[in-house]
C-alpha cells in the first residue's frame, strides 16, 4: 500500500469515529419514534353520544272547510214542491255547511223512499242546486203465470197498490211474501220477476211474472243413528213417502210439507216410546233442496238410548170399593213381568176398565202411567 493510500484511509476512519461520538449509538431510522401530531380544535371533535334526532310533530289535523249557502234551487222534481224537498233535505240559505252536512242530506233525501237518484251539486260556492229523479206513481198490479194459486189469493200478500210511491225495495217484500205462498205448497222451485211497465206522467205497471213450477217431492229418507230397527222400518212409523214406485202417481203425501215433517218425529217418539225406549229423541230433523231444485232430502239424526222394562208396580185408586190390591189383580201384573210400555198400557186398560165401571156403575177411565229410574 503506498503511503498517500494509507493517509486516506486513516482520515476516513476518523470522520466515521467523530460522526458515531457526536450521533451516539445508530440506531434505524424506522425505530425511531415520532411525536404525536397536535390534537384537533376542541370544536372540531365529534360529542361522545349524538342525541337522538327529535321526532316530528304530528300534522295538524286538516279542518273541515265551513261555507255559507246563498241559495238552493231544486230541478227534476214533477209531483212534489222545491221547498217540500229543501225541507226533506234539512238545508236552508244562510246556513253553514260542510262537505258531511251534504253527505247527511243525501241519505235524508233516500230516506224518504220517494226518489230513485239524488245529486246535490254547487258546494264549491255555495249555489246549491238539489237534482232528483222522483220513484213513479203505480198505476195498477198485474199478475201473470199464476194457475195453481188464485189471484184473490195472492193479492193479499201484496202490499204494493195504485196510488202508492213505487220503490224496488217494497216489491222485492212482496216477491218473498208470494214464494212463501207457494212454499207452503210444496212448490219451492217457484220463481216471480217484478217488471215495471212505463206509463205517463211517471206512473208505471207492476207486473209479477210468475213461474210456479212443479211440486217439491221428496226424494230420499235417511235416518242415522238407528241401531235398534232398520231405516225401511222407521219409514212405515212415518206420514211422509217417497215419490216414485209403481204406483207414485197416486201418492199424496210425497211431497215436502214442514208440519208433516214435525208430524213425523212425534211419529218416531211414539213408535220407540211402545218400544220401551223412553229416551229415545230426534237430535235433528233437515231437509235439503236437491241441486236443481226440484225434490228434497231429509234427514233424521235419532238418539235411541236404553231400552226400559217393567219393573217394579204400583197401583192407585181413587174409588173406595176399588183398593189398589184388587187393580193389582184385575190387571194381572204378575203375568207381565219384563212387559214394555206398550203391552202394560193395552193390557191394564182392558182389564181394569170393565170392574171400574161396575164399580162406579158409569164409564171410568184409567190410565196408566210408567216412570223410567234416575241414573246417577
Amino acid at each position: 500500500m503506498t503511503p498517500s493510500k494509507k493517509s486516506f484511509d486513516r482520515r476516513t476512519g476518523a470522520m466515521f469515529l467523530v460522526g458515531t461520538m457526536l450521533g451516539g449509538w445508530a440506531v434505524p431510522v424506522a425505530a425511531q419514534s415520532v411525536p404525536p401530531a397536535p390534537p384537533p380544535p376542541r370544536d372540531a371533535l365529534a360529542p361522545e353520544t349524538a342525541p337522538p334526532p327529535e321526532a316530528a310533530p304530528p300534522p295538524a289535523p286538516v279542518a273541515p272547510q265551513v261555507l255559507t249557502i246563498r241559495s238552493i234551487s231544486v230541478r227534476g222534481n214533477q209531483r212534489l214542491e222545491p221547498e217540500t224537498i229543501r225541507s226533506y233535505a234539512n238545508l236552508a240559505p244562510g246556513q253553514a255547511y260542510t262537505a258531511q252536512t251534504l253527505d247527511q242530506a243525501l241519505k235524508d233525501l233516500y230516506a224518504t223512499q220517494l226518489f230513485a237518484d239524488v245529486q246535490i251539486t254547487g258546494a264549491e260556492t255555495g249555489n246549491l242546486v238539489i237534482a232528483v229523479r222522483e220513484n213513479p206513481v203505480i198505476n195498477r198490479i198485474v199478475l201473470e203465470g199464476n194457475k195453481r194459486l188464485k189471484t184473490d189469493k195472492i193479492t193479499p200478500e201484496i202490499k204494493l197498490a195504485p196510488r202508492q210511491i213505487f220503490t224496488r225495495s217494497a216489491a222485492r217484500a212482496d216477491v218473498e211474501r208470494i214464494l212463501e205462498l207457494y212454499r207452503r205448497e210444496g212448490r219451492f222451485a217457484a220463481r216471480i220477476e217484478p217488471k215495471i211497465v212505463q206509463l205517463d206522467q211517471n206512473r208505471v205497471d207492476v207486473v209479477f211474472e210468475i213461474y210456479e213450477g212443479d211440486q217439491s217431492k221428496v226424494r230420499r229418507i235417511n235416518i242415522i243413528g238407528n241401531a235398534k230397527f232398520p231405516d225401511d222400518r222407521l219409514r212405515k212409523e212415518m206420514y211422509t213417502k217417497t215419490a216414485g214406485g209403481v204406483l207414485g202417481f197416486l201418492k199424496s203425501n210425497d211431497t215436502y210439507d214442514p208440519d208433516r215433517l214435525a208430524a213425523d218425529q212425534q211419529k218416531l217418539r211414539a213408535f220407540y216410546l211402545t218400544q220401551g225406549y223412553a229416551d229415545f229423541r230426534v237430535v235433528s230433523a233437515l231437509a235439503e233442496l236437491t241441486p236443481d231444485r226440484r225434490d228434497f232430502v231429509i234427514t233424521y239424526v235419532v238418539e235411541e238410548g236404553p231400552r226400559y222394562h217393567l219393573g217394579t208396580v204400583e197401583a192407585d185408586s181413587a174409588l173406595r170399593d176399588l183398593p189398589p190390591e184388587k187393580i193389582k189383580q184385575l190387571v194381572k201384573l204378575t203375568l207381565a213381568p219384563g212387559s214394555t210400555p206398550r203391552r202394560l198400557r193395552m193390557r191394564s186398560r182392558r182389564s181394569a176398565r170393565k170392574p171400574a165401571s161396575s164399580a162406579m156403575r158409569s164409564p171410568t177411565s184409567v190410565h196408566p202411567m210408567t216412570a223410567t229410574p234416575k241414573r246417577g
